[in-house]
Parts: C-alpha cells; structure tokens; sequence
C-alpha cells in the first residue's frame, strides 16, 4: 500500500549529516553563520518562549529564542515582570525608612544592600561611622556573600542534575541563618545597617557562632571542590559553555565574578577600597576561560577568600566601642536613651518623621562589590530628610546584559546551566 520514496530516503541522511556539520562547526566559532536552504522542508526554524513562568529562568525572565535545530540562533530577553517601582517609592521615604526595602532587592545577599544605601548616604551627609561599627559591616557582608554563593552553587548544580548538592548547601546557609538571626533578629530581611552605624553589636553568643563557622566551613568547602573538579559529568556540562571574552565582557557591562572569570582581575575592595577592605589581605579570585566552569571556580574561591577576611576582621576589631554615630541630627538615638530621656525621645521622633538631611544640592555615587558585581547607589538630595532623585545600579541587571551575547551559537540544552552561572535574582535586576 506504501511504496517508498527512493529520492526522500537517500535525501534525509545525506541533508542531516551536512547540516549537523554546519551547525558543529558554527558552535566552535559562534560568529559562524550557517547556510540553510529554507525551501527544504525540514530546514525549518522554531522560536521559543522560556519563561517568564519557567521556574529555571527564576520565576520572572522571559528569554525568547530563535532554534536551528538544537542550537540558538539569536536570543532575546524581555525582562520588567517583576517590576515594583522602588526607586521612586524610595524618593518618598526618608533615608532610613527606605534601607529595609533594600533588603528585597537582591534578596540572597540582604546584608549587602543594607550596607551599600548606608554607605552612600554617609557619603552625601559627610559622616564617619565608628571603627568598631565597620569590621562588624564587614563580617556580615562577607558572611552574606558566602551566604549568596552557596544557593547559587546548589541551585546550579541541581539545574545540571544533581539534587544532593543543594541540599548540602542549604545546610550550611542554615548556619548562617542562624548567625543572622542572633545578630539582627531576623534570618532572612535582617535590616541590621543604620545610616551612621549598625542597630546593635555582637552578642557573645553570634560572636562564637561565627568563629563556629569559619572554623569548619573550609572543610566543607575542600569536600565540595573534591567531588566536582574532577566530576566528569559536572566539567563536561560548564567547560566551554557560556563562554565570553573579557573584550566583550566589559563592553556588555558583566560585573562581579562573571567579569573575572573572563580574565578582568575588577573587585571595587581593592579598585576603590570602601569601609576598611584596603587593611585586608586576600585575593580576587580571577580566571581567564570566560565560560561556566571559570564562574564556578571564581565563586568557590571567593568563598574561601572572605572566610580570610572575617578572620582578619576579628583580629583586628576593636573588644569594645561604639557602634553609632553620636549625633543626634545624623543618627537614632540608642534605645537606653529613647526609653529614659525625654530629649532622647525627641530625638527618636524626630529621625523618624524628618530623618537625615543632606546638603541642598549635593550628589553622590557610591558602589560596593556585592556577592554579584557592583552595587552602586546614586543619590541627589534636595536639603529634605528624602532623595530628591535615587537610582541603583544593580549587578543582575548589568549581569543579564551579556546573556543575549552569551547565548547565541549555544545549544537550547544549555540555557538553564549559563542563566545559572550568572546567577541572576530578578528582584535585584527590576527595580
């Protein structure tokens, strides 16, 4: 009943193999075009919607694809879904009213916000925050940093398959959930910063639970390192894959960790050193593949490094001191003095109703190396206790830039594993 096509089935071996060899040979120069002849039926292009509700393009990034076959022939993002408007709700807030909204930016690294609008706010309004106020800045950020490249190790590794690892990762943020929680009362949105200092010091009980931590955090780390490095499933996976130059990697804006992996030794602690990382002695982890596998290495070392630098901070932090700023006009009041005092209350009231106040016509930018690049706050301030402008640069956003570059020429099958090394948090990204 069926009689064979001579013409067709000699005809699909031969058309298969052809393009198979254009296409490999255009994955091994990305800027390879491969000829396609359209008017073969089965030379047909498809586009792709990944997300927004995918849950591997975190909830809220929409990436849309051109397929040729298997391989991405063009790449587009459409982000924004997530939008909330938050740098002019911070225009409508006064300075210190807006820190605990920083928390829900990039949510993985709270600590580091906090600190980033803090910092730029004392830079506008001329302050010096205490020295002990500082190293206390320092370890939480650096905690927060090795707290923010654990998920993004777990969750990785469980994009390439591997499920165990996040949760031997989460283990261990559950330590430093622990430790926040001590030091600020809350384990996730701490909030602990305050313009002109921190809310509260170190109780014994989070000092030793640091110390606890970075004691035996290294093991867990060199036990990891053992089971992947020479992983063949896991090396296959992320050698060679995502990769970009450091020409193209500065040109697109990457920041953090998916800019040194392309050979660009760029860390804001030691460009332009802010609160005491210039009295620090630890490496920028740097590696010049550009591709997934670099980005793993540069994080997991950057791991190791800021355990050496909660190390130093301990060694050298002052036993005793303050912990704010002891200007009224600048700082809130401890609460020993709201509680007891009726110009303390004052005080209190008034820092909530009007806050800080910074020179009429006055601007400042200041960034810091957040776990994800650079985190920079803009400030113009109208003499009000609120922004008269306030934009952010945010890490995600500059990081997802390159993803567009990135992608093309990649396989589809890849996409999850490089949106992964990136390490993207979308509330960070839409402001």
């Amino acid at each position: 009943m069926f009689q064979s096509d001579s013409n067709i089935s000699r005809k699909k071996p031969t058309y298969f193999r052809e393009h198979q060899e254009a296409l490999y040979k255009s994955l091994e120069d990305k800027h390879a075009t491969v000829e396609v002849d359209h008017s073969d039926p089965l030379a047909t292009r498809m586009t792709l919607n990944m997300g927004p509700q995918h849950p591997a393009t975190h909830g809220v990034l929409r990436v849309l694809m051109e397929l040729d076959g298997e391989v991405i022939t063009k790449c587009r993002l459409d982000t924004g879904y997530l939008h909330r408007g938050i740098e002019k709700m911070a225009e409508n807030k006064t300075y210190q009213e807006f820190m605990p909204y920083t928390d829900r930016m990039d949510y993985l690294s709270p600590y580091s916000n906090n600190v980033a609008l803090c910092l730029a706010v004392e830079k506008i309004a001329n302050m010096e925050i205490p020295e002990r106020a500082t190293y206390i800045r320092m370890i939480c950020c650096e905690l927060s940093r090795i707290s923010s490249h654990l998920l993004w190790l777990g969750t990785m590794i469980m994009d390439a398959g591997a499920l165990s690892f996040f949760l031997w990762t989460f283990r261990e943020r559950e330590k430093l959930y622990d430790i926040f929680d001590e030091v600020a009362g809350h384990r996730f949105t701490v909030s602990h910063s305050r313009i002109g200092g921190v809310n509260n010091d170190f109780t014994p009980v989070a000092e030793e639970k640091i110390r606890k931590f970075i004691r035996e955090f290294p093991d867990e780390l060199k036990g990891w390192h053992k089971i992947l490095d020479r992983n063949r499933i896991f090396v296959d996976r992320n050698n060679g894959v995502g990769a970009i130059g450091h020409v193209e990697g500065i040109a697109i804006g990457l920041a953090g960790p998916s800019l040194r992996a392309t050979g660009i030794a760029y860390d804001i602690r030691t460009f332009e050193p802010y609160m005491l990382y210039d009295q620090m002695d630890f490496m920028v982890p740097t590696r010049t593949e550009g591709d997934n596998l670099a980005r793993y290495y540069c994080r997991m070392e950057e791991m190791a490094e800021s355990v050496r630098i909660i190390e130093q901070c301990f060694e050298k932090m002052p036993k005793k001191g303050p912990i704010r700023v002891d200007d009224a006009k600048k700082s809130y009041p401890s609460k020993d003095e709201v509680y007891y005092s009726m110009e303390g209350l004052i005080h209190d009231f008034m820092m909530t109703d009007t806050g800080i106040c910074p020179p009429a016509g006055a601007e400042c930018y200041h960034a810091i190396e957040a776990p994800k690049g650079e985190l920079g706050f803009y400030i113009q301030s109208d003499g009000t206790g609120h922004p008269w402008r306030l934009k952010i640069n945010s890490p995600s956003f500059s990081n997802l830039q390159g993803l567009e570059t990135i992608l093309d020429g990649e396989m589809v099958a890849d996409t999850v594993v490089v949106i992964g090394g990136l390490d993207p948090v979308m509330g960070d990204s839409d402001k």
